[in-house]
Parts: C-alpha cells; structure tokens; sequence
C-alpha cells in the first residue's frame, strides 16, 4: 500500500482519551478526520475542541458499534480508520460486558470497511499488551509473536468468577484475533491492509471530556490517585507497575502506522518503558513537593521487571523518540493544575 500523506480518517470513539490525541495529531498533520461517538450529547464538546480546524472535523454518532452495518455509512469516503473504541474496564461481572462490545466493535468496523469502504487503503485497530501477556513468575521479554491464551482460558473455566483483569485482557485477545481472521480470511478481496498496535498503560495529559477525577478513563484514573493522591502503601509504591506509553506518543504511533507502507499486515507493540509506581511518584514529589513523597527507600537500580516488551519491531517500522517518564509526568500534572485537581 502507498503511504497515506492526506486524505480523510475516520477514528471510532473519538472522545476517548487516545482517540482524542490521535484526532488531535492527525489534524495536526494536515488529515482531515471523522470521528464517531455514541451520542449526540457526545459532539459539542468535540466539535469545539477542534474549532480552529474548521471544515477539517466533522463528528458522526453511531450509537451502538456492536452492530453489524453500524459503521456502513461512516467509513464512505474516508483513506483511512482508527479504530479505538473499545471499553478498558476492570470491574465487569460478566465478562460479556468487555468481550461483546470489544468483539462484535471490531468486526463490525471491519464489515463496513469490506462492503463500503471502497477508498479504504489501511485499517488500524488499537489493541493493547494485554492480548500479549501473560503472567510470569520469573523476568521474561514478550514480543508480538506471543498471544494471551492465559486470559482466555481463565475467563472460560471461571465465568463471572474470573479475575476483573482476566476479562479485560480475553476482550483485547479475543478482538484482536478476531480482526486478524476477519483480514486472512478476506484479504484477497479487500482494498486496505490491517495494522494493529498493542500499548501498555497508556498515560499523560488529558484532552478529552471529563469533570472530575473519578470519572477518568481506567489508566489515567490510576494514575492520579496512586500518584498525586498517594493511595499505595510502600510495599506496592515498589512492587507494582508495568510498562506504559505516553498518550501523545501513541497517537503519533497511530499516524505513522497510516503513512508508513512497510508496516502492513504487522502487530506492533508500542512501549516506553517499564516503570514501578514510585517511579512516578519520585519524579512527581521531585515536581510538587505536595505530593505524597512515597517509598523514599527505593532504589530503581534493583527493581525487578517480571514483564517486558521487546522494542525492536517499533524500533524498525515506527521509530519514535518516546517521551521520557519525567516528561509524562511534569506534563500530566500541569494538566491537572489547571483544572484544579491538585
């Protein structure tokens, strides 16, 4: 496929807190874009957000992504789709709440972009490391050829007794696979290609809607209370953590998977680095010594990393100079200042 210089995207869920940022740097580099949401109470705020980009923005409702045909009409026209929406949500009982929608959402945009989106070129779907993972008891390096099989097994032998995190991470896995088949399976017939980028936590500043705190998406929520708010007690300031991604930089991941051609057809894991909450914590109480100082005996230099994530193909097709933790860090909590949050 040619690279995609300009043109028109269409980015499903587009008041997310990535979809938001991958809008935001698409416009930025001369695309015009589509968005969709769920409603119409949904598109003031969006429409106003991207005001200075005129006729460049425009927001469509489709009100439930799970249906086949909910997409049919929103991918007419567009070069290219993101497709983001997909709910990140630990507290589900039954895991059919995070697997349908996550599922039946991939599909259904895929459909669409079969029948009626004739000047498709490139299909990106936001997927996550949770599809990759899988718990480890002894330092391991995952790349994209791993899969989640873990998660998917648990959800099926316990139910609605499963792990909140177990559901969430079979929705990513079983999406995932399923836009794969949906591409292998129709490919020779189909005019666009199929990228899919897996992040870690995603963090750093907020652009879209929200009011207050407890209404934060599911990473920046954790975010804010663990490290502004200090919730964690020692123990898990050192222990816990993961790898993540600044928000910025993976909507940059996201234009680049649309005008790059070799990345066709390729899984790509979009990672900074790891990190241990104090992490965070340190380089924020180094920023505002009003927040919590946190595990002042720990020593990054001995912190333990049972799950990483390799990051040469990122390095090989996408190529980005990821934001430092120190600069997430600083940017995120003058976001938070000036809506008056700390």
């Amino acid at each position: 496929m040619p690279a995609i210089t300009s043109g028109k995207v269409l980015v499903t869920g587009a008041n997310g807190y990535i979809a938001t940022w991958v809008v935001r740097t698409l416009l930025e580099q001369g695309f015009s874009v589509r968005g969709t949401v769920r409603s119409a109470s949904k598109t003031a705020y969006l429409r106003d957000l991207f005001k200075s980009y005129c006729d460049k923005f425009e927001v469509v409702v489709v009100e439930d992504i799970t249906k086949d045909g909910a997409f049919d009409d929103a991918v007419k026209g567009v070069d290219a789709i993101e497709h983001t929406a997909s709910p990140f949500y630990l507290k589900a009982v039954d895991p059919e709440e995070v697997i349908v929608p996550a599922v039946h959402g991939t599909t259904s945009v895929l459909k669409s972009a079969q029948k009626y989106g004739t000047s498709v070129k490139r299909v990106v779907i936001t997927s996550s490391t949770a599809a990759v993972l899988t718990p480890a008891s002894e330092p391991h390096v995952f790349s994209e050829a791993d899969w989640n099989e873990a998660s998917i097994q648990e959800v099926k032998e316990k139910g609605r007794d499963a792990g909140g995190a177990a559901k969430y991470r079979a929705s990513k896995t079983l999406a995932e696979r399923a836009a794969w088949e949906f591409y292998e399976k129709n490919k020779a017939s189909l005019s666009w290609d199929l990228v899919v980028l897996n992040p870690p936590f995603v963090f750093g500043p907020v652009i879209h809607a929200v009011d207050v705190p407890e209404n934060l998406n599911e990473s920046a929520r954790q975010w804010y209370f663990n490290v502004v708010k200090g919730k964690l007690d020692n123990d898990a300031l050192v222990n816990d953590g993961s790898s993540y991604v600044d928000v910025r930089d993976l909507a940059l991941a996201h234009t680049l998977a649309i005008q790059k051609p070799p990345v066709a057809g390729e899984r790509i894991i979009v990672s900074a680095s790891t990190y241990k909450w104090q992490d965070f914590v340190s380089a924020a109480h180094h920023l505002d010594s009003r927040i919590p100082a946190g595990n002042t005996s720990y020593d990054p230099a001995k912190a333990v990393h049972l799950i990483r994530y390799s990051p040469d193909k990122e390095r090989r097709l996408l190529g980005i100079d990821f934001r430092s933790l120190e600069e997430t860090t600083k940017d995120t909590l003058e976001d938070f200042k000036a809506r008056g949050w700390l």
